[in-house]
């Protein structure tokens, strides 16, 4: 068995085991409204540091998992041996879509500072609910002059979709890390997302990896889990994955399969599972949850840094994934869309309670007319309106990646404009009561025909199933500094 975990450097100055502890169990532990033992559970953390797994991974709504890490970020300031290397906290700021002002994201970090005790902020990664609301880049931007003030160290995104995650990376935001899903029940992260990460140095933090402790030996050959079995948040999310990917019967081939290389190697299922997250070519580390003070799996975690799967144990693996439903969409879109594979099931409502990023008003004098303003700087220049809505009818203005009233998003990406130009106006029809489902027609127009291809799979992730007719042309000439610019027309039944 190894001493000690592998090691890496995630960015400059942030060195980390490959196994990282996470504490999202800290909230279902207090669901109830017990709070935890905060002494108790940093004695937890000190004996996982000691042990090499230093690195820990937190949010602002973990109930208190930051002040339990303040708790043992001071008790190792105190002298009381932690490991051969600095603990770090990684946490997150997960706020609710609105105006993201240099107040906000401050007061935000600020918060989280405190209760972590530190004056910086190892990692600092930001979470958004619904890109449909455009503040993210505001947000993402002010996180980013918090960085080189020296509140926060190096910046990451968490459950963030490839397209998405390109709009921040082409804005020039410097982020070192997405976290995101990874398992062999949940693949998405393997393709498109790796492939932008290896390309452009992102680092990709992976969770779920034991799908919620149901890729571990307690469940081959088990019954499907019923009731009392499905108990804590954790178990209630992964199995939502399951079933997305195949039922009990999928999940009882990937164990076998699983069992064989165990047995194999003489380690356990668990460390096989984990093994294959970690040699995926752009996953940096691993979460794996941590219920502190009631187990802890530190010695069984170190058996998978000794040993590497070969490809013989590679093939018997593949062989059983071949058995599974691939999940649908992209990373982070279970929080986003249907099928909302999260513990609480469901979150359509929690979207919907969400403030419109624009607002409709009325035409004056014209009766049963409303109109949309996204604050282009040029809007009331030239006297037109974002969108207009007249009975049933909604007419989207053509579109540009313009940030507030005159900021120019992703120069020279014709791409990552798209995807901001299309959640532009799914906001416009959104104020209007209307959605991208309603689309009946689009307009693209490009500055060069020779983008037409990662314009048109932009597109297609947005229209995939509802296929409005489209005319897609080369124009002679954009206003402004612009790859293309999109019109909509949309129907509300």
């Amino acid at each position: 068995m190894a001493n000690a975990p592998d090691r890496i450097a995630l960015a400059p100055g942030l060195d980390i085991s490959r196994i990282v502890t996470g504490l999202w169990q800290v909230a279902d532990m207090e669901r109830d409204g017990k709070l935890v033992d905060q002494e108790a559970a940093s004695t937890a953390m000190l004996e996982y540091a000691r042990a090499g797994f230093d690195a820990f991974d937190m949010a602002d709504h973990y109930g208190s998992a930051e002040l339990i890490a303040g708790r043992f970020l001071t008790r190792v300031a105190q002298g009381e041996a932690a490991g051969a290397h600095r603990p770090v906290a990684l946490t997150k700021w997960c706020p609710t879509p609105g105006p993201m002002t240099a107040e906000v994201a401050r007061a935000g970090v600020e918060r989280s500072l405190r209760r972590l005790g530190v004056a910086t902020i190892d990692l600092l990664q930001f979470h958004w609910w619904s890109f449909e609301h455009l503040a993210y880049l505001d947000a993402l931007k002010e996180l980013d002059r918090l960085r080189r003030e020296g509140l926060i160290r190096h910046l990451g995104v968490t459950n963030f979709d490839t397209a998405h995650l390109r709009v921040v990376v082409k804005h020039g935001i410097e982020i070192v890390s997405n976290q995101v899903c990874f398992s062999l029940i949940d693949r998405r992260a393997a393709g498109e997302m790796s492939a932008f990460c290896l390309e452009h140095g992102v680092r990709l933090l992976a969770y779920g990896t034991l799908a919620g402790g149901f890729l571990t030996q307690r469940w081959l050959g088990r019954p499907e889990p019923a009731g009392d079995e499905i108990n804590d948040w954790s178990k209630m999310k992964y199995k939502r994955f399951v079933d997305a990917a195949g039922g009990w019967p999928a999940l009882q081939a990937i164990l076998t399969a699983l069992d064989r290389v165990a047995r194999r190697k003489s380690v356990s299922i668990a460390n096989v599972a984990t093994r294959w997250t970690l040699e995926q070519p752009a996953v940096a580390a691993v979460i794996v949850g941590a219920r502190l003070g009631e187990r802890r799996h530190t010695d069984d975690n170190l058996k998978v840094f000794s040993f590497a799967l070969d490809a013989d144990d590679r093939a018997l693996i593949d062989e059983a994934l071949a058995k599974t439903t691939p999940l649908p969409s992209d990373c982070g879109d279970e929080y986003r869309k249907a099928p909302f594979l999260t513990a609480s099931g469901d979150l359509s409502h929690h979207l919907e309670s969400t403030p419109r990023v624009y607002q409709a008003t009325p035409v004056e004098g014209r009766p049963g007319r409303l109109r949309v303003s996204s604050g282009s700087a040029f809007e009331p220049i030239a006297g037109y309106s974002r969108a207009v809505r007249v009975g049933n009818r909604v007419l989207v203005s053509g579109t540009t990646a313009t940030n507030g009233p005159d900021e120019i998003v992703c120069r020279g990406d014709p791409a990552a404009q798209t995807t901001f130009i299309l959640d532009k106006i799914a906001a416009s029809l959104a104020a209007l009561g209307a959605s991208l489902e309603d689309v009946v027609r689009t307009r693209v127009y490009l500055r060069d025909a020779g983008q037409w291809e990662a314009v048109a799979r932009a597109h297609g992730r947005y229209f995939g199933a509802t296929r409005p007719a489209n005319t897609m042309l080369q124009i002679a000439r954009l206003i402004g500094e612009y790859e293309v610019e999109i019109e909509a027309e949309a129907v509300v039944d």
